[in-house]
């Protein structure tokens, strides 16, 4: 059993969660997975933001940001030269049976610290293989973009594959675009152009993802939000994955088809690796 280094639950070591969390009861919550080198928590400003973000489309009433950074720097402090740091803000316990919010309850808290290890030099030079999930994403613009905590989706498409040579699957949606991989972001570079496909009708709008479309003008290419279907993969030059976690890996593998793992997926992948905000 895997368990965290340290765990606190609204400022205080504890490690049990009340039943009636909302959380638990019917993921009605947000959450974020901080990746920490150093001491030091990478794109710390960009978490909270979507956190926060996330809170409001939720409409969790959220109060205690300037305690929840407290706690972010003491698990930092406490953290290995490589951990995670995740973030969980749940509605708090719930106030009455059902469904309905009743307004009145508390937000709770939860900072648990992980060990982690970074992927080997290797690994990104020589790229990860990548296979489609057959579980496709419903549309929901209500929860677009934010990473709540009902995960159930990508819980079953995790569930479709065990060959560890597998890093990830690809998951479309119900109209056939593809939208990401189950714990990623998805990137093709074409003709100059750096492409990923927008999240404002499911999946998960990732930091690192961001950051990217934010550093890919530096590095010689013009970022562009687009709609991609499963032949845009096919003719692609260069892809990768991305996520707070692993930072850039190239594809290397999808299905059958092999990929370059081209200079310019490289040379980003190093831009960002040696930022942290």
């Amino acid at each position: 059993m895997i368990t965290p280094l340290a765990t606190w639950i609204d400022g205080q070591p504890a490690s049990m969660l009340s039943a009636h969390d909302r959380g638990l009861q019917y993921g009605d919550g947000v959450f974020e997975t901080i990746a920490c080198r150093a001491g030091r928590m990478r794109f710390l400003a960009l978490h909270l933001e979507r956190l926060q973000r996330g809170l409001r489309q939720l409409q969790i009433r959220f109060g205690a940001l300037e305690d929840l950074r407290a706690e972010l720097e003491r698990a930092a402090a406490q953290a290995p030269s490589c951990a995670l740091v995740k973030v969980i803000v749940t509605r708090g316990d719930a106030a009455a049976r059902g469904y309905a919010p009743a307004g009145t309850e508390r937000a709770r808290r939860v900072v648990t610290l992980w060990a982690d290890s970074a992927p080997e030099p290797a690994v990104r030079e020589r790229g990860v293989a990548v296979r489609y999930a057959t579980l496709r994403l419903g549309r929901n613009p209500a929860l677009a973009g934010i990473k709540h905590l009902n995960r159930l989706e990508v819980v079953l498409a995790r569930a479709e594959w065990t060959d560890p040579a597998i890093f990830e699957a690809l998951l479309t949606d119900s109209a056939g675009h593809i939208v990401s991989g189950t714990m990623s972001n998805v990137f093709i570079v074409r003709e100059q152009t750096l492409l990923t496909p927008p999240v404002d009708q499911c999946g998960v709008a990732g930091v690192i993802r961001s950051v990217v479309l934010r550093e890919a003008a530096a590095s010689g290419l013009r970022p562009q939000v687009t709609a991609l279907a499963p032949r845009d993969l096919q003719t692609a030059e260069e892809a990768f994955l991305t996520n707070s976690r692993i930072g850039l890996l190239p594809i290397s593998q999808l299905g059958a088809r092999a990929l370059p793992v081209g200079h310019q997926t490289l040379a980003l992948a190093a831009r960002v690796e040696q930022l942290d905000a």
